[in-house]
């Protein structure tokens, strides 16, 4: 009996998408783990530190959650956009560091800042081949950098010039720990219009949540007029909302958590930092440009000169794995090729472990001649 034949085919175009996927090439890298090696898998690669006790969001948080759910008021849909409450938090919240007020009006609540990007593109997209906006995320993932005032500013008014909007990504917002402040990039939303992209999840320690954000920095209305706010608009009443109860939480998780709570994490991300940027720059094969300043990343180049029979970041890393259960980013999947990324937002005592891996392997590895 002849096999029949199915109308469906692999996508080709979404397995070479795949290949540049974090958690599809995390996924790859740790299969490489010798199952026999009885000590515990460093994961340098992630950037999900909420897995360590040392990175435990603040009891506001968890506060704010269980009342809104045991109110009973917060389990049915959530009106397309975000519910009010949570859209005026966030719109006070964001206005403490600009120089003009926003209103609940300029914020729509997505499932996380992922969410958040797809919309924004979504609503962008036309075929056209001109460029419409300009994307920076600050603090910078994967390099770990801030920009500052003066660098944002020139942005704007390139931006301006250029007649393009300006897409903010700021995920990572307020976790800086070295020399410049963070500035948020609708500061000069009377330059040029910005999209601001936030969220819950890095800086109050919480990514499954999903809480993001949406804001519009634009106090000249440029985007009313050129009807861009219709299609973002259009394109959340055709996505799933956040959760009705996590978005109810967010007066009081903006409002009431305090200060102590984001000093001691900055403060474990500081020594992390320094520790991670001290003892890979002392490794031959590695290359640090910058030592971090935000973020809970730092990006290395990888010397394959310096290394016998490793080809590749890849290979590197498949290496690194299977000899020391230890795992880092390829930076191909960021378009990096033969870099790495290294996340340093983890338990201390587990980050000192994991660099003393990688320098054995390194040493293990090193090139004899």
């Amino acid at each position: 009996m002849a096999m029949k034949e199915w109308k469906f085919r692999e996508n080709s175009k979404l397995k070479t998408a795949s290949a540049f996927s974090i958690k599809l090439v995390l996924d790859d890298v740790k299969t490489n783990v010798n199952p026999s090696d009885q000590r515990p898998i460093i994961p340098l690669g992630h950037g999900d530190p909420s897995s360590f006790p040392c990175f435990r969001t603040t009891q506001v948080a968890e506060d704010a959650v269980v009342d809104a759910l045991r109110s009973a008021n917060f389990n049915g849909y959530a009106p397309k956009g975000g519910v009010l409450q949570a859209r005026r938090s966030i719109a006070e919240f964001l206005s403490r560091n600009l120089p003009y007020k926003l209103s609940p009006d300029d914020v729509y609540v997505t499932l996380g800042a992922k969410q958040a990007i797809e919309v924004v593109l979504s609503s962008l997209r036309k075929p056209d081949d001109k460029t419409v906006a300009m994307v920076i995320i600050n603090p910078g993932n994967p390099c770990g950098n801030i920009f500052s005032h003066h660098h944002l500013q020139k942005i704007a008014e390139t931006a301006r010039r250029l007649g393009i909007l300006v897409i903010s990504d700021e995920a990572y917002a307020h976790l800086t720990f070295g020399s410049k402040p963070f500035v948020p990039m609708g500061v000069f939303g009377s330059v040029v219009p910005v999209l601001t992209l936030g969220s819950l999840s890095k800086r109050w320690l919480i990514p499954g949540w999903r809480l993001g954000w949406i804001a519009r920095n634009d106090p000249d209305g440029v985007f009313n007029e050129y009807g861009f706010i219709e299609c973002i608009k259009r394109s959340l009443n055709t996505n799933s909302e956040a959760a009705t109860f996590i978005q109810a939480a967010v007066p009081q998780i903006l409002e009431k958590s305090s200060d102590d709570f984001f000093v001691k994490t900055i403060d474990i991300l500081r020594k992390d930092a320094e520790m991670c940027y001290e003892c890979l720059k002392d490794i031959s094969c590695f290359t640090c440009l910058q030592r971090p300043q935000g973020s809970l990343f730092l990006m290395v180049k990888l010397d394959l000169s310096k290394l016998e029979g490793i080809k590749d970041d890849m290979e590197f890393c498949s290496k690194l794995a299977k000899e020391e259960s230890v795992i880092l980013l390829p930076g191909f999947v960021l378009r990096m090729k033969n870099w790495v990324r290294v996340t340093f937002a983890i338990e201390p005592s587990a980050l000192e472990d994991g660099l003393e891996r990688i320098k054995a392997f390194f040493l293990r590895h090193a090139n004899k001649k």
